[in-house]
């Protein structure tokens, strides 16, 4: 087997297969660390793809005494600052304020799972500390950081690096990549809730898996007791792009009464953030078939639904979902379940 040595000088070589070899392996991770600094998997792909042509182009200055895994990830994370500080943050509509408030100009995007492919240099442990650190509140919650607070967050406790090889990679010091360490986990501490449970959908229990179930049944069967009986009292429901969100069961029956649950529905398992989420399909009586309507993600706390979130412009192929249905597909929700 060729070692990274070898590709290396062949890639300098021009040899772009090698290149491909070399690189091929690191782009999901680096995808996900430029999704989790800027909150789109859009912007995350234009960030590794200039991150590679970079590399490409600059392979002459990287000095082979060591893995090209960091320097990969000094370029990426540079990019997606470089992205960060020209194109904002982005939101939720829940971060705005009380519902209604006004759009935000970007909206955090749901990341789909089949994305995430963790190489061999990470354990067990390190690829369940990766999957959760693309959960959507937390990647919400960085959002209120700043870039480089961002970067040293995800380099120090996701990535593991060491406060002095994130000061290499970062270009500044250890006492301040420390300082700037302090202030984001104070931040994200205080942002993420802490009763909130780590539901992957590699670990639904068969209490989440049924109450997944009972969610999806509800919404086909267009149950709206039914749905509010599986959220927290003090659940909330919002669906970006639109500002608008709402929150507890009268305002969530409201809503429901009011607009979606006068039309009939179709859901699909589908695996977003590493947590629960359905595709869900809208029937459409023009062209007699259920169309796409969002990526519906489900934050549970304990054995109920304490967030929906429905992202209405979500990208149903890249979720390995299909644009539509037929009418005959009866109850898909339940389907792998």
């Amino acid at each position: 087997m060729t070692g990274e040595a070898e590709l290396v000088a062949a890639a300098r070589a021009g040899d772009t297969g090698a290149f491909d070899v070399l690189v091929g392996p690191l782009r999901d991770e680096l995808r996900a660390h430029c999704y989790r600094m800027l909150g789109s998997v859009h912007d995350a792909e234009d960030a590794v793809q200039d991150t590679l042509d970079r590399a490409w182009r600059g392979l002459g200055r990287f000095e082979p005494h060591g893995s090209i895994r960091p320097w990969l990830y000094k370029i990426a994370t540079n990019r997606a600052l470089t992205i960060a500080e020209r194109r904002g943050r982005r939101e939720l509509p829940t971060d705005l304020g009380p519902a209604g408030a006004a759009a935000a100009e970007a909206w955090l995007e749901p990341y789909p799972d089949r994305l995430m492919g963790w190489t061999v240099e990470l354990d067990p442990q390190a690829r369940a500390v990766a999957r959760e650190s693309v959960e959507l509140a937390f990647v919400a919650a960085l959002q209120h950081l700043t870039g480089r607070q961002r970067a040293v967050l995800l380099l120090r406790d996701v990535l593991g690096y060491s406060a002095a090889e994130a000061a290499g990679l970062l270009e500044t010091t250890a006492p301040a990549v420390n300082s700037a360490l302090q202030r984001a986990r104070k931040v994200v501490a205080g942002l993420v809730p802490a009763t909130t449970q780590r539901q992957t959908l590699d670990g639904l229990g068969s209490r989440a898996r049924d109450l997944a179930r009972r969610y999806a049944g509800a919404w086909e069967a267009g149950d709206v007791a039914g749905i509010l009986a599986l959220l927290t009292e003090d659940a909330k429901f919002s669906m970006p792009p639109l500002p608008a969100w709402f929150s507890g069961h009268d305002g969530i029956r409201g809503f429901l009464v009011d607009g979606p649950l006068r039309s009939r529905w179709r859901f699909r398992p589908a695996a977003a953030n590493g947590q629960l989420a359905f595709g869900t399909y809208l029937w459409d009586d023009d062209r007699g078939r259920y169309v796409a309507a969002g990526i519906d993600l489900l934050i549970l706390r304990g054995a109920r639904v304490a967030e929906v979130v429905s992202f209405l412009d979500a990208d149903f192929t890249a979720f390995g979902l299909p644009v539509d249905l037929a009418e005959r597909d009866e109850f898909a929700g339940r389907a792998g379940l």
